[in-house]
């Protein structure tokens, strides 16, 4: 069965262009225009994929990645003319795998799926053990984070792969580069920035006291360390 991708776009030629060179490729390909069919056609059938415009007719881009986000954990590229760092580093802190901008080259964004889909396959997650420390535990088997006394906590999908890499390597120093692809994919490497809002993010989320942390550890300039 081929993976089944959901494209949104108020652009007819955009979604018609996506269309077609997604089913040429093999993909089972579904297109609608506004956010309110988005939301509900993930719910209803539950794509391997979203493609997602923010600049939509009806809601904010964000506000549907964040009500994709609260039921699954598809991955979600973001396709967008907004160019600011900010809404980049706003679309990935709801949760989305990737953010492409417009204009963009057909190739790049078809190896951006590949790596989306293959990220977001359970047969290709590598197994990572639970990480435990005294303030909290992290199953990555069943993506259940819990702080304290079995409070449990919400992480995104893109947390998630970034603590397994650091859980992977308990009070190692794992380098910016090697976060950055493993979260978001090989054409990453440079963006630090995003790293800094997901390290904070993580912080205010399982750290006793963020301002003062004691597990999520940054290097400077070099990257980060998860110790117990």
């Amino acid at each position: 069965m081929s993976e089944r991708i959901l494209v949104v776009d108020d652009d007819e030629g955009i979604l018609r262009t996506l269309r077609v060179n997604l089913r040429a490729r093999g993909y089972t390909v579904e297109t609608v225009t506004c956010g309110a069919d988005a939301i509900s056609t993930v719910a209803d059938t539950r794509p391997d994929l979203v493609i997602l415009d923010l600049g939509l007719p009806d809601i904010d881009g964000v506000d549907v990645l964040r009500r994709i986000r609260r039921d699954t954990t598809t991955p979600v590229i973001v396709l967008s003319a907004r160019h600011q760092s900010d809404d980049k580093v706003e679309a990935l802190d709801e949760g989305a795998d990737d953010f492409v901008t417009k204009p963009f080259g057909m190739d790049e964004l078809m190896a951006r799926v590949r790596s989306a889909l293959r990220r977001g396959s359970p047969e290709t997650r590598s197994h990572t053990p639970p990480f435990e420390c005294p303030d909290f535990r992290l199953d990555f088997d069943t993506r259940s984070a819990t702080r304290g006394p079995g409070q449990p906590v919400h992480l995104t999908p893109t947390e998630w792969r970034l603590l397994s890499v650091l859980a992977k390597n308990p009070g190692c120093l794992v380098p910016h580069d090697v976060l950055l692809r493993s979260a978001w994919g090989p054409s990453y490497g440079t963006e630090s920035n995003y790293l800094r809002v997901y390290a904070n993010q993580l912080r205010r989320k399982l750290e006793p006291d963020p301002g003062r942390p004691r597990y999520l550890i940054t290097e400077p300039g070099i990257g980060y360390r998860l110790d117990k």
